[in-house]
């Protein structure tokens, strides 16, 4: 007899995120769908302001006091929007690890990385200090962090910035989650320490079999890590697919001006870097009909009249677009981006 498919460790269904201003009411997020599944790395990509972060704050009750979120999230079968923030707090950190981007302001510079690391364990584990201390030495050890006793002294200002970030990644996972969430875990540093970074994210899914969610906005980075990808624009997923799928075979305008705008390495082109024409827009205001109309090439009338849904185009890949020729058919020079030379 055929067996059931494993259910998805987190569901998303319908996700709102809005926030109550003295302008007007601002939705970061609009009806997002999307399932993850266990031991699986999915990556969010879109520029800054796309709601992808906000999102997944508001998921583990970290919005501000202003935001409101509605839908339904389901981890592990358990509805985190509407849970108590005590049940909240019980599953941050034991079973969902969040990387923040800026480790300097998300790690204590009071603190040393020793009190840090072993507060998890204490708080939701309940191990003794003397355990907890051998557990944080052996975590450091696993992302690859040097005299891990002599860093266990130090406070955050004495580290660089590549071995913060791998503390962070290291205080996330000591409770074993089944979860990591890394939002921009590469922005600050150089593009080896990124590369150092991401290389550990995939050692970590393979070595724990964490589920990962990685937010970016640079499509560049996720090549070689995700299996699946979500790209937000304007607070909504315009499209989603096996990563393959989207690099090669991408059916999103927004996608297609997001590959372009990566630099390339092979100095044998002649291409140069092409810059998205126009800017994401204020959420305050967004524009009729698909909000990414007013900087696509491809835009045509229904385009500014409706919202165009997410529909499937191929096996596990769906776009939100009325366009459906071939985007790469169309000339550089007639897509409306910016050359930069």
């Amino acid at each position: 007899m055929p067996t059931d498919p494993a259910p998805s460790l987190l569901e998303v269904r319908n996700v709102t995120v809005e926030f109550a201003t003295h302008e007007g009411t601002v939705r970061a997020v609009t009806e997002v769908d999307f399932n993850l599944a266990a031991g699986e790395t999915l990556a969010i990509v879109g520029e800054s302001g796309s709601g992808k972060s906000q999102m997944l704050l508001s998921l583990l009750g970290l919005t501000a006091r202003n935001g409101r979120i509605s839908g339904s999230a389901r981890f592990k079968g358990e509805e985190l929007v509407g849970a108590s923030a005590k049940r909240l707090n019980q599953i941050r950190g034991a079973e969902i690890g969040f990387v923040f981007q800026d480790p300097m302001t998300s790690l204590n510079p009071y603190l040393t990385i020793a009190q840090q690391i072993t507060e998890p364990l204490t708080v939701h584990r309940r191990v003794d200090q003397a355990a907890a201390r051998e557990q944080a030495i052996e975590m450091l050890q696993a992302v690859h962090i040097t005299e891990p006793e002599r860093r266990m002294r130090q406070y955050p200002h004495q580290l660089s910035g590549g071995m913060r970030q791998r503390v962070a990644i290291a205080m996330a996972l000591i409770c074993r989650p089944s979860l990591l969430i890394a939002d921009e875990p590469t922005t600050a540093l150089d593009v080896t320490v990124q590369a150092q970074v991401l290389a550990l994210l995939r050692e970590i899914r393979q070595q724990f079999g964490t589920a990962v969610i990685l937010v970016t906005h640079d499509l560049g980075v996720i090549a070689e890590v995700a299996d699946r990808v979500n790209v937000m624009y304007a607070g909504r997923i315009v499209e989603t697919g096996p990563v393959d799928e989207i690099f090669y075979n991408c059916r999103h305008p927004y996608t297609q001006a997001l590959e372009r705008s990566i630099p390339q390495l092979d100095v044998s082109r002649l291409d140069r870097l092409v810059a998205i024409a126009g800017s994401p827009p204020s959420l305050l205001h967004v524009p009729p009909g698909c909000a990414f109309h007013p900087r696509c090439p491809y835009r045509f009338d229904p385009c500014d009249k409706k919202v165009p849904p997410l529909e499937i185009v191929a096996e596990g890949h769906s776009k939100a677009c009325f366009y459906e020729g071939a985007l790469d058919h169309q000339p550089q020079a007639e897509t409306g981006m910016t050359e930069i030379a």
